[in-house]
């Protein structure tokens, strides 16, 4: 039996199979199969399904008990492979790339589907433009091809098959749920917003302090928007630009503690109170849907529900089930690492690859001993702190690194120049890109405020930047970060393959940190794996280095009780 099959959802609710060849033709008959879970389960040979989303197949299938070994997904390695020509934005669909294929008019992305906290889809629920199955392995077929022509075409194929690992785990993880006890949530609201008010107003806490603000002003304040708090201290003669919380821990005013508090306190409200408890956790279980490659860097996002920016105060509602544990797991110095890989700077990957706290070891070369100092360096070569006393830091570290240093200097000078900019293994950042701070800052929105604003030097589709020096910080964070997020898509396929013989299930991933929910007596075997895990996905993404990738992990009943 053929290893690889295409599979496409067919009108009648069955599915359309058939057998591929290498060259990713077919090498068989079209098959109609009544049952989609049948035809994936009685085929138990088929090593990768190849089908046109992960996101439209794949739950259906969990659904039924059905788990699938490996996938290509062909919308997402559409968007890898227009990114790496420098086409990013261009319509990813099955049917845009179709339409290329065969010199016909390009049709547009259909818009995003909305979350819909608890909702769940039929089987096949239709999610796009649905391709007859000799199509959809007519655009395969070309799709192996332009992989071939790409700059490093090995890499570019284990990048492709990552993500579309992580399209798997994400189904998987957005299907189990992260274990959520919503009477330790409420408890937790109780304690910190007092009661609640009929009608939904804000609760007593945040009442009591917006009162205590207008007191401090000698006027009416509303703490809740920035330009009337502006405004209150512009008329107590202090000039402040924002109400963001490091501006205002520099300001001498009685306003300042009570609206410090009330801050912290309303984006609980706002983003984890009572309504998101009633509105995304079912069951006993908070499941957001996780989007595997969500941003042009490759980092994941979710698709509402704010699972990624969980205060930790309102972990401590993330309660293992009775019996089981959570094995909580953060990479150590993942960036930095990360950087001595990529760069293959002998001193540096000689310092990644000790047992010792690389920030300290770092320091001991160049900063005199000063951890500090150290962190403070790599972070900026890393992040594009390059003035003031950065950059002093950074010529202390170019003098004892300097392969490292200049892989990222030579990443900003492309992204200023409107170069494209990739990812160890081909992941490619457009020639023009505005970060998250940026747009958050345009629209008025202070990062450290808004809980669906985006991340620190992040990707925003559809917009680019005028500055070309914002590039450059960017397009040097790019290649790290990115590389990064490239490593871990393969600890996550190496470990969701380690787990699959137990009852542990992968519940959480974001960025550096993976939550895995197993019995206690699974514990040391997931910790190991974890560990193994971290290993082989360093070797498979940056081949054999001296480099490191080790993980703080805590195995706790209760996820605040990790950190």
């Amino acid at each position: 039996m053929a290893d690889r099959w295409a599979l496409a959802p067919a009108g009648d609710g069955g599915v359309d199979v058939v057998a591929l060849g290498p060259d990713g033709l077919p090498a068989g008959p079209v098959r109609r199969e009544p049952d989609p879970a049948e035809a994936v389960r009685s085929r138990p040979g088929v090593t990768r399904w190849v089908w046109r989303s992960t996101a439209e197949v794949y739950p259906r299938l969990l659904a039924t008990g059905v788990r699938v070994e490996r996938c290509y997904d062909i919308e997402d390695a559409e968007t890898l492979l227009l990114g790496h020509e420098g086409r990013y934005g261009e319509p990813r669909s099955a049917a845009a790339a179709l339409a290329r294929l065969r010199g016909g008019p390009v049709p547009p992305d259909p818009p995003q589907r909305p979350a819909e906290p608890g909702a769940q889809s039929p089987l096949f629920e239709p999610q796009g433009v649905h391709l007859p199955l000799t199509d959809l392995v007519a655009v395969y077929a070309e799709q192996l091809r332009r992989h071939d022509a790409a700059a490093h075409p090995g890499r570019m194929r284990l990048l492709t098959a990552a993500e579309s690992a992580g399209m798997l785990v994400a189904a998987e993880m957005n299907r189990a749920g992260l274990p959520w006890r919503a009477d330790v949530h409420r408890q937790v609201l109780h304690e910190l917003l007092g009661e609640r008010y009929a009608g939904g107003g804000e609760p007593r806490r945040l009442a009591e302090l917006a009162d205590e603000i207008s007191a401090a002003f000698g006027r009416r304040v509303r703490p809740d928007l920035p330009a009337d708090v502006i405004k209150a201290f512009a008329q107590a003669g202090i000039k402040v630009r924002s109400t963001r919380r490091w501006e205002l821990r520099s300001v001498d005013h009685p306003a300042v503690r009570p609206l410090l508090e009330y801050k912290r306190l309303y984006r609980i409200w706002v983003a984890h109170g009572w309504s998101w408890l009633q509105d995304w956790v079912r069951d006993g279980r908070f499941r957001p849907e996780f989007l595997a490659g969500g941003t042009v860097t490759g980092r994941w996002v979710t698709n509402g529900g704010g699972a990624l920016q969980i205060p930790k105060v309102i972990r401590r509602a993330v309660v293992a089930d009775p019996g089981w544990c959570l094995v909580v797991a953060d990479a150590d110095q993942m960036e930095p690492r990360v950087l001595a890989a990529i760069s293959r700077d002998p001193g540096l990957m000689e310092v990644a690859g000790r047992e010792t706290d690389l920030y300290q070891s770092v320091s001991d070369r160049a900063f005199s001993g000063d951890r500090d100092q150290a962190k403070i360096a790599v972070l900026g070569a890393v992040y594009g702190q390059t003035s003031g006393d950065g950059l002093k830091n950074l010529a202390a570290l170019r003098r004892r690194f300097p392969q490292a240093v200049a892989y990222v200097d030579d990443a900003a000078r492309a992204g200023e120049e409107g170069r494209l900019v990739r990812t160890w293994l081909g992941r490619t950042c457009p020639p023009a890109a505005r970060t998250g701070d940026d747009a958050a800052e345009e629209a008025g929105i202070p990062q450290d405020e808004h809980p669906d604003a985006p991340g620190p030097q992040e990707w925003v589709p559809g917009y680019a930047s005028t500055d070309a020096r914002a590039r450059g910080r960017f397009a040097r964070n790019f290649v790290v970060q990115g590389s990064a997020a490239d490593w871990a898509l393969l600890l996550l396929a190496a470990l969701r393959q380690a787990c699959a013989g137990m009852a542990a299930e992968l519940v959480f991933f974001q960025h550096d940190e993976v939550i895995v929910h197993c019995p206690k007596e699974e514990a040391d075997a997931v910790v190991t794996a974890i560990r193994e895990a971290a290993e082989l996905a360093g070797r498979l993404t940056f081949g054999e280095t001296p480099v490191r990738f080790p993980f703080t992990t805590a195995v706790v009943e209760c996820y605040a009780d990790a950190k």
